[in-house]
């Protein structure tokens, strides 16, 4: 996790098990407060990862809730790490506050799915496909276009890792591929990224065809974040805002439905070809 710090991620990260520890042992605030001789309002800042979580508060929290051992030692070890600064501190204008979290469990994660259905996810985007995404965006002043795209392609960085790359599977929309976003020439290069990426071994694409014309990802995007340490978080962008999900039940729904986008769509090889095939009528 030291190659992409970022200490206000990792803070929601433990406090979000803290939470679902307490909920689970049917513990209130209040009394978790007693148990810690704190606040109300601590434990509630503990939780939502505003506060710093120490790690003999997170032990006396946890042996409260009647966690098991292993989750104690997990988390108070996690809590203990000393990161110093937050990888994309430079970019924190162009990041918009719903999104911040985002980008920094990203950092974070060991694997990632991510369902898109009208674009390339941002992971796999060449930067003229990103800017071309961004040309007249209502979301993206003109101003600050190209310092998004260097964010884009600075989390890209993840999956070049020569230590612990990010495993990253996404699945593609046919139509997406006919899209020719910027035109033909930069559609061409990005359809000839596509394929170099698809040759890692922590990277894997899989094509939607049109000819399945009912999926789970038809209720629209969505992304899940798996963690060595933590507890895996589903995320849903929408404009001007997202949804971070945390219920396990729910993030458990959310890979289910990962899994059988997967089952239905072109196989790693089938797709590798659908993309070699457009990548050559438009070169």
């Amino acid at each position: 996790m030291a190659d992409r710090s970022d200490p206000s991620a990792l803070r929601w990260l433990i406090g979000n098990e803290l939470r679902l520890a307490r909920i689970a042992s049917g513990k209130t605030q209040s009394a978790a407060a007693k148990a810690l001789g704190c606040t109300h309002s601590k434990i509630n800042y503990l939780e939502i990862g505003r506060n710093q979580q120490h790690p003999e508060e997170v032990t006396t929290l946890l042996r409260f809730y009647a966690a098991d051992e292993a989750q104690i030692d997990r988390l108070a070890s996690l809590s203990g790490r000393a990161d110093q600064g937050t990888w994309w501190a430079a970019f924190s204008d162009v990041v918009p506050d719903w999104m911040k979290t985002f980008v920094g469990l990203e950092g974070l994660a060991t694997r990632e799915f991510m369902y898109e259905p009208l674009a390339l996810p941002g992971l796999v985007q060449t930067p003229d496909y990103a800017q071309a995404l961004l040309a007249d965006n209502l979301r993206v002043s003109a101003i600050d276009a190209e310092r998004v795209v260097k964010l884009r392609m600075e989390r890209q960085q993840r999956l070049f890792d020569g230590n612990s790359p990010l495993n990253f599977q996404t699945v593609i929309e046919e139509s997406v591929l006919d899209r020719l976003v910027g035109g033909a020439e930069v559609m061409a290069s990005q359809l000839r990224h596509l394929l170099e990426l698809a040759t890692r071994d922590n990277v894997t694409m899989h094509v939607m065809p049109l000819s399945v014309p009912v999926h789970d990802g038809l209720d629209g995007e969505f992304s899940v974040l798996d963690f060595e340490e933590a507890k895996s978080v589903g995320y849903i962008e929408y404009p001007n805002g997202a949804i971070y999900i945390q219920d396990e039940n729910q993030v458990a729904a959310y890979g289910k439905a990962a899994e059988r986008l997967c089952s239905v769509a072109l196989t790693q090889e089938e797709s590798i070809d659908e993309i070699a095939r457009r990548a050559r009528a438009l070169s």
